[in-house]
C-alpha cells in the first residue's frame, strides 16, 4: 500500500487573512521601520568619511551612479504597476462582469493538468477547487490527466465519483509513456486536439501543487470574450511553505516582486512568463501540431554545448511561442491561487536549486526572444529581456568595488557599504510591502542576498545552459554527460566563467581608479614589440 494513503501530514488550508492599510502598517511595523532607518542614519554618519575621502569618493560616485539607474528602473516598474493596478485592471475588471452578468459564458472549461506522486492532500485539494472553479461558472468541465503515478489516477477518480458526481465534470486520464512534463503535456494536447475541443474554447494549464483560490479562473473568462485578441493570461500567485521559516520568508518576498513586476509589464500587454502553476489560454493556438512540438521537444543550438532539449521551462516555451507570435498576454492580478512548496532535506540546496532551474529557463529563453528584436513586440518588453541579462553582472559590480577597495584602500570602506545596502534595500521594500501580505523586517536583507546569489547562479548557469536539474519532479537530470568530450566542455565553461569574472573585477577596478591601466610602454614589453636595448 502507497504511505500517500496511510497518513498526510500536510496542512495547506488556504491563505484568508490579508490585511489591507492600518491592519498591514500597524503602529509596531511603523516603530520598528523607524527605528531601522535610525540605526542606520548612525551607522551612515559614523563611517561618513570613507565615502568622501579623497582616495575613494570616486568609488562613491560609481557606486551611486549605478545605483541612480538600477533603483531608477525599479521605480519605474514601480510606477507602471502602480498605474496597472490602480487603473488599467479595474475598468478591464468592471467591463468583464459587466459581460459576465450579461449573461455570456464559455462553451465548455478545459483543465490540463500534469501530477506526479503529489501528496494526497494537496491533489484533493488541488481537485476540490477545480470542481467549485466549474461549478460556479455553471458550464461543462473537462479534466485532462496527464499522469506518471496510478496512485494519482484512482485518488482523482475516486474523490470526483464520491464528492461531485452531480457536477457536470469529465475525467480524460492520458499515462504518459516516457518520463518528463513537457511529454506528458504533449501527451495530453495531442488527446485534446482529437476530442471535442474547439479553437475558441478556454484551456487551463495548472500545476499538480497548484491550489485555485474562489474565482480565480472566473476572473480570467471574461476578458477572453472582452478582448478578442486575448490569447493568454496568467495570474497571481501565494506560496504555501511547508519547511523553514527563512524560506517562506524568501518566498513570499520573491512573490511579491512578482506582482509588482508583472503588472509593470503587463500594461504594455505582454509578460515575461506565463506561469505553469496557472495560466489560461485561446485554444486555437494550444491545438496547433508546431506549438505541441515546441512543448514536447523544445531545444537550443549552442556552440559549445551541442543541440540540447529543455528539461523543465515549458512555461517559458508556451511564452515564446506567444511571443513569437504577436499574442497579447495580460497579468490578472485578482485571479489567485496557492503554490504549495514542500521543503525536504536542505532548504539551501533546494533555493540553489530553484535559483539554477529558473536563472537556466530565463537565460535559455532571453537570448532567443531578444534576437526576435524590438519590432515584434512592445520596445518596453523588449528592453526588460535585455535588462535581465544586463543585471546579472551589473549586480555584482558595487560588492565588487566595495571589497576591492576595502582591501586596497580603506578596510572600513565594507562598513560603510553595509549601512548604504541596508538603506537602499529598505528602500525598494517599502514597495514590497504594497505587494506583500504582512511588514517583514527581514526582507531588506532577503532581498539583497535574493539578488547577490540570484546574479551568481545566473552567471555560473549562463556558460552550462545544458546543465539541468529539476529537484522536486523525481530529480531528474539533464547535461551531466561523461567521456572526453564532456570534460574538454566543463574545462571550456570553467575558463570562460573564470575569464568574465576577472574581466568583471579588472574592468570594474580600472572604471573606479582602483588601479592604474598599464602604460603603452608596459604593453610593448609584454607583446614583445619593443626593440632591443644596444649594449654600452
Amino acid at each position: 500500500m502507497d504511505s500517500r494513503e496511510i497518513t498526510n501530514p500536510y496542512d495547506v488550508d488556504e491563505i484568508t487573512h490579508r490585511p489591507r492599510g492600518w491592519a498591514k502598517w500597524t503602529p509596531f511595523s511603523i516603530f520598528q521601520i523607524t527605528l531601522y532607518f535610525g540605526l542606520c542614519f548612525i551607522g551612515l554618519t559614523t563611517f561618513e568619511n570613507v565615502f568622501f575621502s579623497p582616495a575613494t569618493r570616486e568609488i562613491t560616485f560609481v557606486i551611486g551612479l549605478l545605483g541612480i539607474w538600477r533603483y531608477g528602473w525599479w521605480f519605474t516598474h514601480a510606477v507602471r504597476a502602480w498605474i496597472y493596478g490602480r487603473f488599467v485592471y479595474p475598468s478591464m475588471r468592471d467591463a468583464g462582469r459587466k459581460v459576465w452578468d450579461d449573461g455570456w459564458r464559455p462553451r465548455h472549461l478545459h483543465f490540463m493538468m500534469t501530477t506526479y506522486k503529489e501528496h494526497r492532500d494537496i491533489t484533493e485539494k488541488v481537485i476540490r477547487s477545480i470542481c467549485r472553479e466549474i461549478r460556479d461558472a455553471g458550464v461543462p468541465g473537462t479534466i485532462w490527466l496527464g499522469s506518471g503515478d496510478r496512485f494519482d489516477e484512482e485518488l482523482i477518480s475516486e474523490l470526483l465519483e464520491r464528492e461531485w458526481s452531480d457536477l457536470d465534470v469529465t475525467l480524460h486520464i492520458v499515462r504518459q509513456n516516457q518520463p518528463g512534463k513537457r511529454l506528458a503535456i504533449g501527451l495530453v494536447l495531442r488527446a485534446m486536439s482529437r476530442g471535442d475541443v474547439q479553437a475558441d474554447d478556454l484551456i487551463i494549464f495548472m500545476d499538480g501543487d497548484f491550489i485555485l483560490a474562489k474565482n480565480a479562473v472566473g476572473a480570467c473568462l471574461p476578458l477572453f470574450k472582452l478582448y478578442p485578441d486575448l490569447q493568454a493570461c496568467t495570474t497571481d500567485e501565494e506560496v504555501l511553505c511547508i519547511g523553514p521559516r527563512w524560506i517562506a520568508n524568501w518566498l513570499t518576498m520573491r512573490f511579491a516582486q512578482r506582482r509588482l513586476a508583472m503588472q509593470s509589464h503587463s500594461l504594455s500587454g505582454r509578460v515575461l512568463t506565463l506561469t505553469g502553476r496557472m495560466s489560461v489560454f485561446r485554444a486555437n493556438h494550444l491545438l496547433k501540431l508546431k506549438f505541441i512540438r515546441l512543448l514536447e521537444a523544445d531545444h537550443l543550438e549552442h556552440w559549445l554545448w551541442g543541440k540540447f532539449r529543455f528539461l523543465s521551462g515549458d512555461d517559458k516555451s508556451t511564452w515564446y511561442y506567444m511571443l513569437q507570435s504577436g499574442c497579447r498576454m495580460l497579468y490578472v492580478p485578482d485571479a489567485m491561487g496557492y503554490t504549495v512548496e514542500v521543503i525536504e532535506g536542505s532548504g539551501m540546496d533546494r533555493m540553489v536549486q530553484n535559483f539554477r532551474r529558473w536563472s537556466g529557463n530565463m537565460l535559455r529563453n532571453g537570448a532567443r526572444a531578444l534576437a526576435l528584436g524590438p519590432h515584434r513586440m512592445p520596445f518596453f518588453i523588449w528592453w526588460c529581456l535585455l535588462d535581465q541579462r544586463v543585471s546579472m553582472w551589473t549586480m555584482l559590480v558595487s560588492p565588487v568595488l566595495a571589497i576591492c577597495t576595502s582591501v586596497l584602500y580603506d578596510p572600513y570602506y565594507i562598513f560603510g557599504y553595509v549601512v548604504f545596502i541596508c538603506i537602499t534595500r529598505m528602500l525598494l521594500s517599502l514597495f514590497l510591502y504594497g505587494y506583500a501580505r504582512k511588514v517583514d523586517l527581514s526582507y531588506p536583507f532577503i532581498l539583497y542576498f535574493n539578488q547577490l546569489i540570484n546574479a551568481s547562479v545566473k552567471v555560473y548557469c549562463i556558460f552550462r545552459l545544458s546543465k539541468q536539474r529539476w529537484s522536486n519532479r523525481g530529480d531528474q537530470r539533464a547535461g551531466e554527460g561523461d567521456g572526453l568530450i564532456a570534460r574538454l566542455q566543463n574545462l571550456m565553461a570553467s575558463y570562460l566563467t573564470v575569464l568574465y569574472v576577472t574581466m568583471l573585477f579588472v574592468g570594474v577596478c580600472l572604471m573606479a581608479g582602483l588601479i592604474d591601466p598599464p602604460s603603452s610602454g608596459m604593453v610593448t614589453n609584454v607583446l614583445g614589440f619593443s626593440s632591443p636595448q644596444p649594449m654600452s
